[in-house]
């Protein structure tokens, strides 16, 4: 079928021939598309809106044939939320918490672990009522109710929110996960030492924790000091090495102690060199290693990770690195592998492989998804060790029998290799009945949910059903052939057949002309379908008014056929009047502006397209007078530069119009039947000649006017021989004060008389309270707030006080006083200072310096207490003069009016209070930054680490040698003013890597939340 623009064009082909007056119902049939042919299935893609008998492509194509029953409903099949057999439970990833997730995994399958949880006392669990929610609320509490879960669950993953929120962790921010891991044990076990069971109380102690010690020996005398330290993981450094055992011989490996790291020595009493190593001395049943994958970069100021291959042992056996050796064996059995997927330390994700102590089988823990493992081996996947991309990537190593190699494992946790034991006790953890008869009723309210969720699956699938035998009914009657006939909205078609919106009645109503009829405009937007198709639709549904074959507006299709017609007289007569302007001008006919003479045709389809639009959207009438309706603002339009708007007359302007021979006026009439009438006899408006004149007169009387003053004040226009109040001008005892915006204004009138409006008024009020006083000491105005004002001698000030309106009078005066011992001077000034209004307007000017917002400071690095020499030479680019001075830019005046010095006053309190505002001289090495008065210290530092790349803790701010130290203090209560230099002074960096923690992690939290150097938590999600 041809495109819809080809379709509605093809319509009104016969206008060309056929006048409104010869229209008949053939023509009005073919306005309307009725005879069009059908589009057929398969031949026609989509929908053609230009054809109204096209039914194709309304989305009927998916009830028609067999339908899967599925597409009648979006509900997902609940048995999907349903715990597989043998598979564990998973937990749900509340945004970022999946580096909790799988510590959560992990301490669920230590089975010893489980089985004492599930002894603490818990009163609120035993004593729950099944008909509420049950809400734990310490830390065991919550765990034991997820293990529980964990353990017995029907669904496929359980929310851990209650114990998330209950840590107060950020589930939008993730945490680092080896703080993360130290802090919980540390918490949990101090919950635990609160229990009366005495075996509880040291659970985590005896789970996790071994010790070593800090054996020194002393290079001189050969002293040995052992410190003990408890330890519940192993932090090893992986940098440098390429297997487990090279990173534990490290962690253990004798360090020298020279230099200014001698050791004192109590039996030398003096400090000595020295060697100190650690020397494991008891080791846990659960030996958990970290691998020291996130570390600290120093140049950038954040973390980074290393994606170093590690190769470890399924089995290790430790008894090769213990200080004495002991009776019972020292073999550990791989238990879990936690693995960080990600290149940066900054984002990735964190999955668990853990081992079933049960069935020896490997689990891949990935939030709410479980995988189990193929023949009980651990299979890290290629996945998990995709950490580099391009041409850099290493290839990962080969690995022997019973050795794994990854390059994302952080954590590696081992369990002590126990003998065989037939032992069901041991084996086999039993949930307390108190906690199933929660985990009962969790179960309960899932199966209820699947319930549910199964009802309305079928409800869906038979109402898809009946609507399938409806449209299967109805969409073979729909086509309309030789036969009476409707019309249907397309729009209402399509969301019959669109099963996902509920079908309302049939509304026409929209689709009417101005004569109640269907409007031939519409026609893209409705269907001809059958009377009986037409009569089912109305009787299922409703709605209405009813359109058929009598619902074609014959007068609507007039008035279209009327203006096509005319849109083409319009080309033709552009041409005969274009032609006939370019004769010969005749000494008669008629003025026409120059610009309408170019723009009529324009005008005229713009008028054209108006009227159409009126008789599409509108009422369609028209009074038959003329190509066009009496449309008034065209005809304005067409003459606006030839007509003046006040007086009615003809323009003055002999150059913008042009006198145009009587039959192109007479064309140009029936276009524009409204627009005024010029005669070639006319003579130009009278009025706009009197005020012409008036302008000229006006513009003489100012230019003399401004002759006049500039005479008179000539050392004032031109800034010669100015008085000034750091040297008291010799000869005169007194000086005169203005608003130097009057004095610029007044320059303005002097420079350019006939563009500007003369001065009238000084505005000396501007610089007064409202209590009449003066605003400024003679002490503030030498320092730089008489930026506004400007001075005069006594003889201008009378010239002055001739020529303008003077309010009040400023004078400051000059009084020595001479005596035999000495000599002073003595300034006053008139009106007198208010010392009230003086001392509001300093605390207002002091209190816009500590609530700013959006205000430049400035940084400088200094070396040594000293600036750099590079530091101290300007930038090129910076301004060098101490001169020069930045002025904001005053509103603009109206040139029809008197300068308003009213303005200057909202100015001066915006930019709080007159200030100086010499530009500051920007030093190489020395950056802007925009601040607020209510950021703190922290956050400028670490602005200041962005810019200069130096961590915060090295920072050492100053102003003026005063140091800026508390980091939680605001900027405005410190002192920082807007435009003020902040001296930075950075430390040397260390070498101790461990010193780099900051002891407020996890600070704010159940567990204090990890603040990093961009101050807020580790590791994005």
């Amino acid at each position: 079928m041809a495109p819809r623009v080809k379709l509605e064009k093809a319509a009104w082909l016969w206008v060309e021939t056929v006048k409104p007056e010869d229209i008949k119902q053939e023509h009005v049939e073919l306005a309307y598309r009725i005879n069009i042919p059908a589009c057929n299935r398969g031949i026609c893609r989509r929908n053609c809106k230009g054809n109204p008998n096209c039914l194709v492509g309304i989305g009927e194509q998916v009830w028609l044939g067999e339908i899967d029953e599925n597409t009648f409903h979006n509900i997902d099949d609940p048995n999907s939320e349903r715990r597989e057999k043998n598979i564990f439970v998973g937990l749900t990833n509340l945004g970022a918490t999946c580096y909790v997730n799988t510590f959560l995994q992990v301490w669920f399958h230590n089975l010893e672990l489980r089985r004492s949880l599930y002894k603490c006392q818990n009163s609120r669990a035993q004593e729950h009522n099944i008909d509420s929610d049950y809400e734990p609320q310490s830390i065991c509490e919550h765990l034991q109710y997820l293990f529980a879960l964990l353990q017995n669950s029907n669904r496929k993953y359980i929310d851990p929110s209650g114990l998330v929120k209950a840590l107060g962790l950020d589930t939008g921010q993730q945490q680092d996960a080896q703080e993360f891991s130290n802090l919980f044990l540390s918490l949990l076990e101090e919950t635990l030492s609160k229990e009366k069971n005495p075996n509880l109380q040291n659970l985590i102690q005896q789970q996790f924790c071994g010790q070593f010690f800090y054996v020194t020996i002393c290079n001189q005398c050969g002293r040995s000091s052992a410190l003990p330290s408890r330890f519940y993981e192993l932090e090893l450094n992986i940098q440098g090495h390429k297997n487990l055992t090279e990173c534990i011989t490290e962690f253990l490996k004798e360090e020298k102690l020279d230099g200014e790291n001698r050791y004192f020595c109590e039996n030398c009493q003096s400090k000595q060199k020295a060697t100190r190593r650690i020397r494991l001395h008891s080791l846990p049943p659960t030996l958990n290693l970290q691998l020291m994958r996130f570390v600290f970069d120093r140049q950038t100021g954040l973390k980074k990770k290393l994606n170093t291959f590690i190769n470890f042992p399924e089995q290790l056996d430790m008894e090769p690195f213990l200080e004495r050796k002991l009776d019972q064996k020292c073999v550990y059995e791989l238990s879990a592998v936690l693995i960080h997927r990600g290149i940066s330390a900054y984002s990735g994700h964190y999955i668990a492989h853990v081992k079933d102590a049960l069935t020896g089988d490997w689990y891949k823990f990935n939030d709410e998804e479980i995988e189990k493992m193929e023949g009980k081996k651990l299979q890290l996947g290629i996945e998990e060790d995709i950490a580099e991309t391009g041409k850099t990537q290493s290839r990962k190593p080969k690995c022997s029998k019973g050795y794994h190699c990854s390059r994302n494992a952080y954590m590696l946790v081992y369990k002590l290799q126990e003998e065989e034991s037939s032992d069901s006790l041991r084996t086999n953890v039993e949930v307390p009945s108190f906690l199933q008869k929660l985990v009962d009723q969790d179960n309960h309210k899932f199966e209820e949910w699947c319930m549910e969720m199964a009802n309305m699956r079928k409800l869906s699938v038979d109402k898809g059903r009946a609507k399938h035998e409806e449209v299967k009914e109805l969409y073979d009657l729909l086509p309309a052939k030789d036969e009476p006939y409707e019309f249907i909205p397309l729009d209402w078609l399509k969301k019959w057949l669109d099963d996902s919106t509920a079908t309302k009645e049939i509304d026409t109503s929209i689709f009417l002309c101005s004569h109640g009829k269907l409007h031939p405009d519409k026609m893209g937007e409705i269907k001809r379908v059958s009377l009986q198709a037409a009569k089912l639709l109305y009787e299922r549904y409703g709605g209405g008014p009813r359109l058929d074959g009598s619902s074609l507006c014959r007068d609507c299709v007039s008035e279209r056929c009327r203006v096509l017609r005319l849109k083409k007289q319009l080309d033709e007569d552009y041409k005969e009047i274009s032609n006939l302007v370019k004769r010969m001008p005749s000494s008669e006919g008629y003025w026409v502006g120059k610009a309408s003479l170019r723009s009529w045709r324009q005008l005229a389809l713009e008028q054209l397209e108006e009227d159409d639009h009126e008789s599409r959207h509108s009422n369609g009438q028209t009074n038959g007078q003329g190509p066009y309706t009496n449309n008034s603002k065209f005809s304005c339009i067409f003459t606006h530069d030839v007509c003046f708007p006040a007086a009615g007359g003809l323009s003055i302007l002999e150059a913008e119009r042009k006198l145009v021979s009587t039959e192109v006026w007479t064309k140009l009439r029936e276009y524009f039947p409204k627009a005024p009438e010029f005669p070639h006899i006319q003579e130009p408006c009278r009025q706009c000649l009197t005020l012409e004149q008036e302008e000229k007169d006006n513009e003489a009387v100012s230019k003399m006017m401004a002759l006049d003053q500039k005479n008179q004040l000539l050392n004032l226009f031109h800034e010669k021989n100015r008085p000034t109040l750091i040297k008291w001008p010799q000869g005169t005892d007194r000086l005169y004060i203005v608003p130097l915006f009057f004095v610029e204004e007044w320059r303005k009138f002097i420079r350019r008389p006939t563009k500007s409006s003369p001065v009238s008024n000084v505005g000396n009020s501007l610089l007064l309270c409202p209590h009449g006083g003066f605003m400024f000491t003679f002490d503030s105005l030498i320092n730089g707030e008489a930026q506004h004002i400007a001075l005069l001698w006594p003889n201008e000030w009378e010239v002055i006080s001739r020529l303008f309106i003077v309010d009040k009078p400023i004078v400051i005066h000059c009084v020595r006083q001479t005596t035999a011992d000495s000599s002073t001077t003595q300034y006053t000034t008139q009106p007198d200072l208010c010392w009230e209004c003086r001392e509001s307007f300093l605390f207002q000017q002091q209190r816009d310096l500590r609530e700013y917002t959006q205000a430049t400071v400035y940084i400088r690095k200094v070396i040594e207490d000293k600036m750099t020499a590079k530091d101290g030479t300007p930038e090129l680019n910076a301004c060098s003069s101490e001169a020069e001075e930045e002025r904001e830019e005053l509103p603009k005046v109206d040139g029809d009016k008197d300068p308003d010095f009213s303005q200057v006053i909202t100015l001066m309190i915006k930019s709080g209070g007159i200030r100086r505002s010499t530009r500051h001289r920007k030093l190489r090495g020395e950056k802007a930054l925009i601040v607020s008065a209510n950021q703190t210290l922290k956050e400028l530092k670490i602005q200041i680490m962005h810019a200069f790349s130096v961590a915060p803790f090295d920072q050492n701010l100053s102003i003026d040698g005063k140091g800026l130290t508390d980091d939680s203090a605001t900027l405005g209560s410190l002192g920082v003013i807007p435009e003020c230099i902040i001296c930075l002074k950075a430390d040397e960096p260390v070498t101790d890597y461990a010193a780099m923690d900051d002891p407020e992690t996890y600070s704010g939290t159940g567990l204090q939340l990890l603040w990093c150097v961009n101050g807020r938590l580790g590791l994005v999600n």
